[in-house]
């Protein structure tokens, strides 16, 4: 990670206040692409959400570029990772830290900035700010105080993946990260699994594939999939293939980079039977309690949870 910059970062010891200096020319509200230097336009007062990219610097937009020169202030999550990219614009915006672990103490600093009628940008460590960040607490609170909300659109890992993953993207759910141990992990693919949309998550690189494991075995070994790794990045890859294959294909391998899961709907599944729905308990109740397997047959028959849990005990009861 690359060290702050002087002019741009705060030297506060934990990175939470006192925001960094505007440059030599207090004021500056220019901004550079490429050896042409340009002059943002004023821009009303409020709050303004600008995305950054996720690792190609060459996705920052020209409207991002003008909020962002524009703006009396700058709330990032890592001082440090948006004064490279202030730094590659010549960006002289103050930058001060907002993150999940001081959004309580920062947050009223930004809305008394509002009230002053400050333009305040808010920018994540990559993507859109509010995917997985604490900042739509920030857009609750201006949103109830009457202050306008500018979203600034741009790059966007999970749209990124979606479209770069070959599978269905007129129905989706984005559900962020899944949790980190395995029955959690598990009891929330349940509640996934027979979601009708493309589902798109977040993982870590040393959880994939036991995250991949354990969806073969909630969702099903033939469900299409894409894992797709360092977005926009020189070493960008996506994998491929049902559900089993990605997980044999990770099984066992050291993966590095930031990585997103995109997985297709589940298959329509003809009307189940009560001797059908029987055999599929039967099968669930090998690995789960009653109420999860009748949970997770209903997702695949479509028939109701209560009988199925009625039947689920009657099985198990022998």
């Amino acid at each position: 990670m690359t060290p702050p910059d002087p002019d741009t970062s705060p030297d506060d010891g934990d990175g939470t206040d006192n925001p960094a200096r505007r440059g030599e020319a207090d004021g500056d509200r220019s901004f550079f692409i490429g050896a042409h230097r340009l002059d943002a336009p004023r821009v009303a007062a409020g709050l303004y959400i600008v995305s950054t990219p996720i690792g190609n610097l060459g996705d920052m937009t020209v409207r991002g570029l003008e909020t962002l020169a524009a703006a009396d202030i700058v709330a990032c999550e890592d001082t440090r990772v948006t004064a490279t990219l202030m730094r590659r614009f010549g960006l002289k915006t103050p930058l001060t830290a907002y993150h999940e672990h001081n959004a309580e103490r920062a947050r009223p600093k930004l809305m008394a900035a509002l009230a002053e009628g400050k333009v305040v940008a808010l920018v994540s460590d990559a993507g859109t700010p509010l995917v997985s960040d604490p900042g739509y607490r920030l857009v609750r609170d201006v949103v109830e105080e009457g202050y306008r909300v500018f979203p600034v659109p741009g790059a966007n890992a999970p749209l990124a993946a979606l479209v770069g993953s070959g599978l269905p993207s007129d129905t989706i759910c984005f559900a962020g990260f899944l949790p980190q141990k395995s029955g959690q992990r598990r009891n929330r693919l349940q509640e996934l699994e027979a979601l009708p949309a493309t589902l798109i998550l977040f993982e870590s690189p040393h959880r994939i594939a036991a995250s991949l494991a354990d969806m073969v075995e909630i969702l099903g070994r033939s469900r299409q999939a894409a894992v797709a790794r360092e977005l926009t990045k020189r070493f960008e890859t996506f994998e491929r293939g049902t559900l089993g294959d990605l997980a044999g294909r990770f099984d066992g391998e050291t993966v590095k980079g930031e990585i997103v899961v995109v997985i297709a709907p589940p298959e329509a599944r003809p009307a189940a039977d009560a001797k059908d729905a029987d055999a599929l308990l039967s099968e669930a109740l090998a690995t789960m309690k009653p109420a999860g397997a009748a949970k997770h047959v209903a997702g695949l028959t479509g028939l109701d949870r209560k009988d199925l849990y009625a039947r689920a005990l009657a099985i198990k009861a022998g």
